[in-house]
Formats: C-alpha cells, sequence, structure tokens
C-alpha cells in the first residue's frame, strides 16, 4: 500500500458532477494510526470508523437536499452515524437559518461533535451556525480550505454551496474536514480560544 499524498493535487478540483451522471470512481481511503492509505474497499470518499461509530449531523435547506443525500449516503456507507436534521425534500421552500440553528444547537448540547450543512452558497446556513458560541462553522469550497478550517480554526462544522460546487469538490471537502485533526499549539490554540471566548472544551 503507498501513502496517499495530503497535497493539494490529491484534493485537486474534479469537474462538477450532478445526480445522475457518471464519473471515474477515485482511490478510495482508509484511516489507520492517523496514516492516510488506499484501499479497494469501503466509501470511495470518506473514511471508516476503527472504533466506535461517530455520530455525524447534517442539515440542508431545500437547495442544498439533493448535496445533503448524496454526503449522507457516503458516511454511512462508511460507517458513521448520521442525524439528518432535514429538510426532507427539495421541492418545499424552507429558511436556510432554521436548519443551521438546529445543526448548531445539538453541537452546543454535545448530542454530536461535527457536522455538516448545505445550503445553495453556504452562505447563510453558516452565519445561522456560528450564531452558536459552540460552533466554529466554515464556509469551505474545495478539499483545501476543509482542511486548512481544521488545520488552523478547529472548525467541527463546514457549510457547503449546492449552487457553487460540485459534487465531487464537495465529497473531497468533507473527507478533509472529517481527517484533517487541528494543529493545535500555543499559537493556534490562543486564537480559537478567542472565537468562541465563552466556551471551554
Amino acid at each position: 500500500m503507498e501513502r496517499t499524498d495530503l497535497s493539494a493535487n490529491r484534493f485537486r478540483h474534479a469537474s462538477p458532477a450532478f445526480l445522475g451522471c457518471r464519473t471515474p470512481t477515485p482511490p478510495r481511503l482508509a484511516f489507520s494510526r492517523h496514516i492516510w492509505y488506499q484501499t479497494a474497499s469501503h466509501s470511495p470518499y470518506v473514511v471508516p470508523m476503527t472504533t466506535r461509530p461517530e455520530t455525524i449531523a447534517i442539515a440542508a435547506d431545500h437547495a442544498g437536499f439533493p448535496l445533503k443525500e448524496i454526503l449522507k449516503q457516503d458516511l454511512e456507507a462508511a460507517g458513521f452515524r448520521v442525524l439528518d436534521l432535514g429538510t426532507a425534500d427539495a421541492t418545499t421552500s424552507v429558511d436556510y437559518p432554521d436548519f443551521g440553528a438546529a445543526l448548531a444547537r445539538k453541537i452546543s448540547t454535545g448530542e454530536v461533535k461535527r457536522g455538516v450543512l448545505v445550503c445553495g452558497t453556504g452562505i447563510g446556513i453558516s452565519i445561522a451556525a456560528n450564531r452558536e458560541p459552540a460552533v466554529r462553522c466554515a464556509l469551505v469550497h474545495d478539499a483545501i480550505t476543509a482542511k486548512l478550517a481544521r488545520d488552523h480554526n478547529d472548525a467541527n462544522v463546514i457549510a457547503l454551496g449546492a449552487r457553487v460546487i460540485g459534487v465531487e469538490t464537495a465529497r473531497d471537502a468533507l473527507t478533509a474536514f472529517l481527517n484533517t485533526p487541528f494543529a493545535g499549539g500555543e499559537r493556534h490554540d490562543r486564537r480559537v480560544a478567542k472565537l468562541s471566548p465563552k466556551v471551554t472544551s
């Protein structure tokens, strides 16, 4: 087995892929002792859990519903438990702040530690989630921004814009978010503490 490259080339932008499109399957990933490996099994986009499955919360408005369903299936295929907070379809117009707030409450109460939000651009739903002090929601556009959101900012939620990025890019971003540890250290710890001054973890 070869170690997977974590550089920008590994997380290159894929062509936008929408529902019904056939796209080549990228290398599949597994995770062991903080090392990335390529394997021939499991979900192609997220890393399967090696211990008790973690629950990941996911929520979207009507614009984000199709992408939410794809990412939900990827998470479940990788062995994660998924707490789906809605919405239930792509045709009924709903308000994104309601779903950002619903996921934020789950983070605040400790029911889940990480979450994924999707709306048309990812902007509004991330603003809604970040009103909760326990949430550090990063609006990400690709795997590089998702990786840095974890590495530097200890983000516990990511927001994705279903109308501005393709499905494969969103999948790469989810992979990077789930599998990048917080770098920590005095510099990053000090800055992250200032993001949520009333919250201790």
